[in-house]
């Protein structure tokens, strides 16, 4: 009999396994929404709301053999899930893969892409009609966000703010050094080493002064908050010897189980293994779990398979665009500017990539 397998969560990581295994496994893959969200290409939709089209990808024709059932999930266990509405999925493996949060302006809060797209165009209106800008947290997202809006609109003044003394310091000096040059020649005002005392909203943007650590105000029409991540994790909390982080990720073991149900795995960024919260960091983990799962389909014993391997000391390939034409991006081997992180990721911001896999037109 062919092997069942649950993958909770629609998501990169969840789409692109569920793709991967369904002429081999009985997919099923359970996600809320309706649409995927191309969360990169929000950053700059809220610039340039045309985006929207082509960057909220129905699931529809993403599966031609596996099932994708639209629900919640409340519950697991070695069996399989639990819905809200009470309707129990049995499988032989189940992978959760329900992502991370962040905030209202980039990732959807509730389950309706109505709303979702709403949100954005909202936020749009209220970019034009501002005249200064102020981005909270100086990560991916906000460091992608403060040169998507110098870039698509140079009128507005931008200050970005960040705790750190410089720019992902995990990475290279070159690589956030010559962020903050290009950021500085946009026209964006950086400021390192300092906290919001009395930010508003972790998620929502809202306009006001924002009083830092180091005794400065700053005055923006628009406050948009862009202090990172947390893993959505709630449904595992109750499997046994679960060891949950702040962040919300879960630990793993050396091959992505977060528990003592030998057939339960968690992957992306809701599992804490080595890798980064990125697309590209995650995306790891879809060629060996789709290996693994393709070999556990054919009796092959998981203690016979080699364990996942992260990438070596957390450091994923890293592509950060500055609009379409600038930014700068880490290939492990090193550092490279403007000409490698238009062509790679900032001129189509991968949506061709993803609308090919969910089975749309460009």
């Amino acid at each position: 009999m062919t092997k069942k397998i649950i993958i909770v969560g629609g998501g990169y990581l969840g789409a692109e396994l569920a793709k991967s295994l369904e002429n081999h496994l009985d997919v099923t893959l359970i996600e809320q929404r309706k649409a995927f969200v191309h969360a990169p290409a929000m950053i700059r939709a809220i610039v340039n709301t045309t985006l929207l089209d082509r960057a909220l990808m129905p699931y529809d024709n993403l599966l031609s053999v596996g099932k994708v059932l639209h629900g919640k999930v409340t519950s697991v266990d070695e069996s399989g899930v639990t819905l809200m509405d009470g309707i129990q999925v049995d499988a032989d493996y189940i992978v959760i893969s329900t992502g991370s949060t962040n905030g209202a302006a980039f990732k959807p809060a509730g389950d309706s892409i109505d709303d979702f797209r709403a949100v954005i165009t909202g936020l749009h209106a209220k970019l034009k009609a501002a005249s200064s800008v102020a981005i909270v947290g100086a990560g991916t997202v906000g460091s992608e966000m403060a040169g998507e809006i110098s870039y698509g609109m140079p009128d507005k003044h931008v200050t970005l703010i960040s705790s750190e003394a410089s720019l992902f310091l995990q990475m290279p000096p070159k690589f956030g050094a010559e962020l903050t040059s290009k950021l500085n020649d946009a026209g964006v005002d950086v400021k390192f080493g300092v906290r919001v005392n009395n930010l508003e909203s972790l998620t929502d943007p809202y306009s006001g002064t924002l009083e830092l650590s180091d005794g400065t105000t700053v005055i923006a029409d628009l406050i948009i908050p862009a202090v990172g991540s947390h893993a959505v994790s709630d449904i595992l909390a109750r499997l046994p010897n679960i060891n949950i982080e702040k962040s919300g990720r879960v630990k793993v073991d050396n091959y992505l189980r977060p528990s003592s149900f030998a057939n339960v795995f968690a992957a992306g960024d809701v599992a804490s293994g080595g890798d980064a919260m990125t697309i590209v960091a995650v995306g790891r983990q879809v060629p060996w779990l789709s290996k693994t799962f393709k070999a556990l389909a054919a009796e092959q014993q998981l203690a016979e398979i080699k364990p996942y391997e992260p990438w070596k000391d957390g450091k994923s390939p890293l592509f950060l665009p500055l609009g379409p034409k600038k930014g700068n991006s880490f290939l492990v081997i090193g550092t490279f500017g403007n000409w490698i992180t238009s062509a790679i990721k900032g001129k189509d911001l991968f949506i061709s990539k993803y609308r090919k896999l969910f089975g749309l037109e460009d």
